[in-house]
């Protein structure tokens, strides 16, 4: 019943390019969309269920001491109120993504300011909200904590260490050379939709109704968290209204939730308010990165460092890898990277999208974009010159790479052959500059499952704990599936987010369409073989379309061939020696305009334009979506994201959308974007490769290094306010 894969080999056989269907690629529309913009798509915190109450999280007012509430007693007497809960399985902060267990518990002791550390359930919403807000909070034995990673104790990333060649002798002997100090702000996910959890218990049995991205690992940490069997427990996350990485782990309402609903024995509802959702879910951390570049007289490299620090709470072990694409973006023989992580008692520093590039690749460009200017070099050029013909460290191969491509096609497409020296083009008071940055992101398959069924009516249903946070989920697998099974897309079902399901990979780390999309397709062969048999025919040699069979010149109809029965099969892909052989990642180019005011110094993004190749496209509409969604978190990176800490006791002082500025309508030109034509027969039999992060990472970059084009300013402190421009002007 199971079709069981393992990616040791390039997948050559490239069998979609030929279906009959012609649904992969298209630019279908989201089947779910029409739920979600009539509100009629069900998410988190909307189930009703029957007999439901409501729980408000208490949070600790410092970042050290004992936990004490003071009125405990007489908050459980109010109007309403069913329970004050301070449980020692209650978490810390959310696990990290891909954890498979709890995160650290307790909340006797305060680690940071904003932590949750107790919930008030009550009949209506408004009591428990009262009920909480009423909560006196006291912190024995306090102690004054650091929260500034500058200063905090560091712990050397050992692992992250790289020391080839002679990095400072290349520096010394180099005809142009630079080496610049660069930092960068936490950031917030910041998903429209807060999260939030129902629990319900059946006897022995959890049932919890969460806004999660990857349902198979979540179940274990929840599991383990509460001390009961993942059997026991089932999620369920059908929509999602984003994550951005926030959601990856299991999070503080989801446990508080199911502490309560067993301790009051009816559902629980608990929802995060948009402060908690900034103060104790997941941050990126803030970096201070130094990038050292040394270039003989052509401009090619010979030696390049990039050595970094980030921040962490104690006891958690995820560092923001900043490092990963400098690892194989550009060679140079003498390289030297290193990072360092600093225990603050900050919130949680975990995945936001695309965790290390997003700002690793976006300070590096900004390296490149001064060593061009040095060498008096088009950045563009400098960029072609130094694209490496191997993996510059291990000596592998790239799977495959349109890195030059993407360079050239975006320059041309943009119009890079009119941009103006540094401050030669002004409109008015508006000084306009040019700015470019390449992009690129690590690829991974990851292991995944699920089923489809062919129906006797000859429709398709398609099954796994797979989530849609928005990036195009339920239309991309049931492209797929029809595809192989010669269907169109409205003959197939996609059940998604169910914990009952085969478990998928979950969607993270790019690695969603084309992991759970893997599982999708291998189940779909499975049928067709069987297809085959039945029919007495080779399977290579079956054509479906439409609902129709054609093999040795004769068609007949899928129900008429299953007649009265249904094919199930599961496929189950994991990652295997390609993995390691092959160097893997996706590549692109940034192109920005901007406008620079000449007397205060704001920046205005008047046009941006990215050229980006993933694999095989899986869905034209989706993809793009997913890099205009990127290219605008570049645009926040840029211009206005910083999550603000109190530098007294390290609380976020701009926990609201409010004050964490976003990029909105007016902040976003039209954005274009252009999706290369490749395939990568390394990755998977899909030959698709991630996208959902490629589009923000070296965004930022863009428009930075524009604004450097248009005023002679160059700013290495992120984001590029007003005030640091005007400072520099």
């Amino acid at each position: 019943m199971t079709e069981q894969f393992k990616m040791d080999a390039p997948a050559t056989a490239r069998r979609l390019d030929d279906m009959a269907q012609g649904l992969v690629g298209a630019p279908l529309d989201r089947p779910e969309g029409p739920l979600k913009v009539s509100g009629t798509a069900t998410y988190a915190n909307e189930w009703q269920v029957e007999g439901m109450v409501h729980g408000v999280m208490v949070r600790a007012p410092g970042n050290s001491g004992r936990v004490v509430l003071a009125n405990r007693e007489a908050v459980a007497q109010m109007p309403g109120v069913l329970a004050v809960i301070q449980d020692p399985r209650l978490l810390r902060n959310p696990a990290q993504g891909t954890a498979n267990q709890a995160p650290i518990q307790g909340p006797e002791q305060a680690a940071y300011l904003g932590q949750l550390i107790a919930v008030v359930v009550a009949e209506e919403f408004e009591q428990a909200r009262h009920a909480a807000q009423s909560l006196k909070v006291a912190l024995e034995n306090g102690e004054v904590m650091p929260v500034d990673p500058a200063t905090a104790a560091v712990e050397p990333q050992e692992a992250k260490t790289l020391d080839q060649g002679d990095l400072d002798g290349a520096m010394a002997q180099a005809a142009f050379s630079v080496d610049v100090t660069y930092t960068t702000p936490s950031h917030s996910s910041t998903p429209m939709e807060p999260h939030a959890s129902i629990a319900s218990w059946d006897g022995e049995d959890l049932t919890l109704r969460g806004s999660y991205q990857m349902l198979k690992y979540n179940r274990n940490e929840l599991s383990d968290a509460l001390g009961i069997h993942p059997d026991r427990l089932r999620i369920l996350s059908p929509y999602v209204g984003g994550g951005f990485g926030s959601k990856l782990g299991i999070a503080p309402e989801a446990v508080a939730a199911a502490i309560a609903a067993k301790e009051v024995g009816r559902p629980v509802s608990v929802a995060l308010h948009r402060q908690q959702v900034y103060e104790a879910t997941m941050r990126r951390s803030e970096t201070t990165q130094r990038v050292r570049l040394a270039a003989d007289a052509e401009g090619r490299l010979t030696g390049l460092g990039h050595d970094a620090r980030v921040s962490n709470l104690p006891g958690e072990s995820f560092a923001e890898p900043v490092l990963q694409a400098s690892h194989f973006l550009y060679a140079g023989a003498n390289r030297k990277m290193s990072m360092d992580l600093a225990r603050v008692h900050r919130l949680c520093a975990g995945s936001v999208r695309a965790p290390g590039e997003a700002v690793g690749v976006t300070v590096f460009e900004g390296a490149m974009d001064e060593l061009a200017d040095k060498i008096g070099m088009d950045p563009v050029e400098l960029r072609r010159r130094n694209i490496p013909e191997k993996d510059p460290e291990s000596g592998k191969g790239f799977s495959s790479r349109r890195f030059r491509e993407a360079l050239d096609s975006g320059a041309e497409t943009f119009g890079w052959a009119d941009r103006p020296g540094v401050k030669e083009r002004r409109e008015g008071e508006w000084l306009i500059g040019y700015g470019m940055a390449s992009a690129a992101r690590v690829n991974v398959l990851m292991e995944s499952q699920a089923r489809v069924t062919l129906m006797p009516d000859g429709r398709l249903r398609v099954e796994t704990d797979m989530t849609d946070i928005g990036t195009g989920t339920y239309a991309i697998l049931g492209q797929i599936a029809g595809d192989m099974m010669g269907l169109p897309r409205d003959a197939v079902d996609v059940v998604l987010g169910d914990t009952t399901l085969p478990p998928a990979s979950g969607s993270g780390g790019s690695w969603g369409a084309s992991s759970s999309g893997t599982s999708v397709y291998l189940a779909c062969e499975a049928i067709r073989k069987q297809l085959a048999a039945r029919l007495e025919v080779e399977e290579g040699d079956l054509t479906l379309k439409d609902g129709m069979a054609t093999f040795d010149n004769q068609t007949r109809s899928l129900s008429d061939i299953l007649n009265g029965d249904e094919i199930a099969k599961v496929g189950h892909v994991q990652p295997g020696d390609t993995s390691e052989a092959v160097r893997q990642a996706t590549f692109g180019a940034y192109f920005a305009e901007v406008a620079v005011h000449a007397a205060s110094g704001e920046t205005r993004v008047r046009r941006m334009h990215g050229t980006f190749a993933a694999g095989r496209i899986l869905n034209a509409k989706t993809a793009r979506s997913q890099c205009l969604g990127g290219m605008t978190f570049g645009i926040g990176i840029a211009l206005t994201e910083e999550l603000a800490f109190d530098p007294r006791d390290g609380h976020v002082a701009n926990h609201n959308l409010a004050e964490y500025h976003i990029p909105v309508n007016a902040d976003v030109p039209q954005l274009t974007v252009d999706l290369l034509e490749e395939r990568d027969d390394w990755a998977n039999p899909l030959q698709a490769k991630g996208i959902g992060e490629l589009g923000i990472c070296g965004a930022a970059a863009a428009i930075v290094n524009a604004i450097y084009n248009a005023t002679g300013v160059r700013v290495r402190d992120y984001p590029a306010t007003l005030d640091k421009v005007i400072a520099g002007m």
